[in-house]
């Protein structure tokens, strides 16, 4: 009975996410609330003073423990080492008050969609639904489920079919009025905050309470020096304060608020085609997408194929294919169909739409997924709003030597307030003498001198084009001790330059085709693959893409049509993209190709592959390019060579980024005449073509920052999509690697029937000693490896895949792995968020450095994550620098150190001064109960003296004023 009561009146609000929440129901009471608002009275405030600063205890004092359904107010607890609290009130709504009224006693659901929340929250016949709404997200009661859920957003169980079928026409007027109600409006609203708030908000912060009845005690008794001093420094750090937090409030609303005032275009059910502010939209609407276009939500792309610019969100601006979601028959919620892909399909909010490829003579649609805060650029901006807490070992340990030093303030209170009352001293000079000890026990200036220092070294950043959004992370700076580097685009170059091409032919690699001559590829499958399998788009004339697919299509020196061709003419879909022959190719019959249809890439999937056509012919082809390891493996066996692995070895240890190429005719008729093309038949029974050599350098600025860090014994770690054997040689170039230190290549596998999971490791041998290569089975007990590894000449390298078995099965293995790993190759970006995490549990104080394309998880992970970005409103990572190059890694730890070692010297130095204070004041006292005379003791103990000349309690005494007990101010 007494956990069930425990049940309803406790919760968990995004269980399994990262910003998990206890809730715990309260019902408020008259006779408490009376009690508090008198005791508010008695104390002149302090009370409703103590209940601001703990928000729990406000929740206590005014309400009773009850079920969550019957709550009219919750306190949440968040679930992480800080166990914060904040409490909020449940508010109703009533459906009873929309234009359109519900008839309460129907059984129909109140929204088509049967995996709606909505349709468990609404209580009949009062029409009536219980929500919160936490840190601009809104929830609402689930009588089903009993507990909190999101709305504003379609529930993850919906399948694909459902998406199709369920929304697929539009909503009803009906529905689009409730879910406006209740999920709220469509905007990412961000207040900006008024002056007088925030320096309510900054005053009202309990050491500043504390600091402003210190330095009314002290300018009452006559310290006016020490204390206008104080006065004027805390008030220009109060003022850059709120003057950086205004900015930061003004320049964040900037940001989104043309979001809120976008003119789309929605599908429904009675009126057909409706346009209508962007805030108006809800979950469930049919988005209309049109030629170019701002996303104002996230949506589920249904109908017809776009490209987008996500720079906003990964600060990279190269153009995505997003495809339509297929239409499954299937019961599996949508993200479980498509796995780590799903996000191919979706369009999210903040980005760009720069170009739409209609499936047939309708538009391209999508369905509305996610609005207002819920969405991916709504998440960006609660990230900023409400950031993660910071658990910095300076802060911790300095709280509590501050509450340390308050108690021993507390200690000599007491005791001064007994010496006072036994030499018989009126009661207000004895606790206004007691208070003067308690208050030099705690420096009142501390957190003046340390907002001053960190706004400095941000002011500092900034010019060096280094920007800012979390300030309290560059303290955490001065301890970075690791840093992880992405490679491509942070230690090499962006562009890639074209090497060469090694064709195979009867299963044989056949001469490598140079690119550096000036000659062209000759005609053939090859030269189709690179021609045709990129995502690249023609817009205002350029040819725009990923730098990879530029340099590949520029090396056939074909051309694409910045027009499509009529479908009436040629049988061919006006979304393809057409592809000619320019003038430097080499001869071919094909006269054009169309690219029909794209499977994008993604770094999950390490791969694409397209459908094309040539024009005029029934003839179809698919092409494959990614990873030669993956590509390999949709090949048929017999066409891949058999020294694949050692060709493919030879230009990977030479630094060469290496994609491979595939080839596979298909039959026309079938799914190719429906337009459905199934990505598993596709992508099957491929012929091997070749490889590409692409040469990636160096940034000239690498080789030197790395030296850099490495003389100031920071370690620097590789974490990067790209090849193993690419990365190892990569780090070697770059002296990550120091000359003479050997490598451990560690691979994992999963078990297989019988077979255990099972760890191996390779000794990578420099070329000039020969390949004696070592191969040994390790165990979880056996030591081997880590003795393997012990020193500072050997360094491990793994693949994802390897990281990824690691983690699950030989989890005891991995910090050994860690604390000499130095190459993460084929890392998705969920596993570089993760190996992040792993380091900072071996108490590493990570930095990551990235272009902020597949990095943005890992960036925001670590302690300091450094995006190279252009985009100073981007808002990937803590740290934004406009220099695209990792200079910008020494310039913030050398700041991150200056502002630490000023706030720790500041620190120290108001601490031992309030202590002087303290033991000097102290001694004072216990001579006044010993010997009724302090001149006697200053005279054998030489810091008494100094004490005096700076504690005003001891002047006012050694002056003799009307401070001093009876009977001492004559002697005096």
């Amino acid at each position: 009975m007494e956990e069930n009561r425990k049940r309803a009146h406790w919760a968990l609000l995004n269980p399994g996410e990262d910003n998990e929440l206890e809730v715990f129901g309260y019902q408020t009471q008259a006779l408490r609330r009376v009690l508090c608002l008198l005791g508010s009275i008695l104390s002149l405030g302090l009370l409703s003073l103590l209940f601001y600063w703990r928000p729990q205890w406000n929740v206590w004092a005014h309400c009773v423990p009850c079920p969550l359904q019957e709550a009219d107010v919750v306190l949440l607890r968040t679930t992480d080492e800080f166990q914060k609290y904040t409490r909020k009130k449940v508010i109703c709504l009533y459906l009873s008050v929309l234009k359109n009224p519900i008839n309460p006693k129907s059984g129909a659901m109140i929204v088509a969609d049967r995996h709606s929340v909505i349709n468990r929250a609404v209580l009949k016949p009062e029409l009536k639904v219980r929500c919160i709404q936490v840190q601009k997200i809104r929830y609402i009661w689930d009588n089903v489920e009993e507990r909190f859920q999101k709305v504003g957003l379609l529930e993850d169980s919906n399948s694909c079919s459902d998406i199709h079928h369920t929304f697929g026409s539009g909503l009803r007027k009906e529905e689009q009025e409730i879910r406006r109600f209740i999920c709220g409006p469509n905007a990412i609203e961000v207040e900006i905050q008024p002056i007088w708030k925030l320096l309510i908000k900054q005053v009202l912060n309990p050491f500043y309470v504390f600091q402003a009845f210190t330095l009314t005690l002290w300018l009452s008794q006559g310290y006016i020096e020490y204390s206008v001093a104080i006065i004027i420094l805390t008030v220009i750090s109060i003022v850059l304060s709120v003057y950086d937090l205004r900015q930061q409030s003004v320049n964040l609303h900037n940001l989104v608020e043309d979001h809120n005032k976008i003119q789309a275009t929605i599908h429904t059910k009675e009126e057909g085609l409706q346009e209508l502010e962007s805030r108006l939209l809800v979950p469930g609407d049919i988005l209309v997408l049109p030629g170019k276009f701002s996303l104002p939500c996230d949506a589920v792309l249904i109908d017809g194929s776009c490209i987008v610019n996500e720079g906003m969100l990964t600060g990279e601006s190269i153009p995505v294919t997003k495809t339509p979601l297929p239409q499954v028959e299937s019961t599996l919620p949508w993200k479980s169909h498509s796995l780590e892909d799903y996000r191919r399909h979706v369009l999210f909010c903040g980005t760009e739409v720069i170009q739409t490829k209609p499936a047939g003579p309708g538009p391209v649609r999508a369905v509305v997924l996610q609005t207002g805060f819920n969405t991916a650029k709504g998440d960006l901006v609660r990230s900023i709003l409400y950031p993660r807490p910071l658990n910095f070992k300076l802060y911790n340990d300095a709280f509590k030597f501050i509450v340390f030093l308050a108690f021993l303030g507390v200690l000599a209170f007491f005791y001064a307030f007994g010496v006072y009352m036994y030499h018989g001293t009126s009661a207000r000079d004895t606790v206004t003498m007691s208070l003067l000890l308690l208050t030099v026990s705690v420096p009142p200036v501390l957190p003046a001198a340390l907002t001053t220092g960190i706004f400095y070294a941000q002011k500092r950043l900034k010019r060096k084009k280094i920007f800012c959004i979390s300030p309290q992370r560059i303290n955490m700076c001065g301890q970075i001790n690791l840093v992880c580097f992405d490679k491509t685009g942070t230690l090499t170059e962006d562009g890639l330059d074209l090497w060469g091409a090694v064709p195979v032919m009867g299963s044989c690699f056949q001469k490598v085709h140079s690119f550096t001559s000036g000659s062209a590829l000759p005609w053939g499958p090859l030269c189709g693959a690179m021609a045709s399998c990129h995502s690249l788009i023609v817009l205002d004339g350029t040819i725009q893409g990923d730098p990879l697919d530029v340099k590949m299509f520029e090396g056939t020196s074909w051309v694409i049509e910045d027009s499509s061709v009529d479908p009436s003419d040629s049988g061919i879909p006006a979304s393809s993209i057409i592809i000619k022959p320019g003038p430097g190719a080499s001869q071919t019959p094909a006269k054009a190709i169309a690219i029909l249809h794209q499977f994008p890439f993604s770094s999950g999937l390490q791969r694409m592959s397209v459908i094309t056509q040539e024009i005029g012919k029934d003839h179809f082809d698919a092409y494959m390019k990614g990873a030669p390891e993956m590509v390999a493996s949709f090949c048929r066996p017999e066409t891949v060579p058999p020294n694949f692995k050692k060709e493919l070895k030879l230009y990977t240890m030479q630094g060469f980024r290496v994609i491979a190429l595939a080839h596979k005719p298909l039959k026309s008729g079938g799914h190719l005449e429906m337009g459905t093309y199934p990505r598993e038949e596709v992508e099957s029974e491929l012929t091997f073509l070749g490889l590409l050599i692409m040469e990636n350098r160096l940034k000239k600025e690498t080789k030197p920052v790395l030296r850099e860090l490495s003389s100031a014994r920071i370690r620097t770690v590789m974490i990067t999509g790209d090849n193993l054997q690419t990365a190892i040689t990569v780090a070697k170039n770059s002296e990550m690697i120091p000359q003479g230190n050997k490598v451990i290549l560690i691979e994992a596998n999963e078990p297989e029937g019988h077979s255990p999971a099972s760890v191996t490791w390779q000794l990578l041998e420099n070329k000039e000693e020969g390949h004696k290569d070592k191969e040994i089975c390790l165990h979880i007990q056996d030591p081997s490896l880590a003795e393997a590894g012990r020193g500072d000449d050997y360094h491990f390298a793994m693949t994802g895949k390897s990281y990824q078995v690691i983690t699950q099965h030989f989890s005891n293995l991995l910090p050994k792995i860690l604390v000499n790993g130095a190459i993460f190759a084929r890392m998705s970006p969920g596993q570089k968020s993760s190996l992040v995490e792993e380091f900072q549990k071996l108490n590493y104080y990570v930095a990551m450095c990235g272009d902020g394309a597949n990095d943005c998880g890992a960036l925001k992970m670590a302690h300091a994550g450094i995006s190279l970005s252009d985009q100073e409103a981007s808002v990937a990572s803590p740290f934004t620098s406009k220099i695209a190059n990792i200079e910008c890694v020494p310039h913030l730890i050398r700041e991150g150190r200056a502002a630490l070692v000023s706030s720790f010297g500041v620190f120290k130095y108001l601490t031992m001064y309030g202590i002087i204070q303290l033991i000097g004041t102290s001694l004072l006292y216990w001579q006044l109960q010993l010997f009724g005379n302090y001149q006697y003791l200053m005279q054998d103990v030489g810091i008494t003296l100094m004490v005096c000349l700076t504690s005003k309690p001891l002047m006012k005494l050694r002056e003799g004023s009307s401070s001093c007990p009876t009977g001492l101010s004559a002697f005096s």
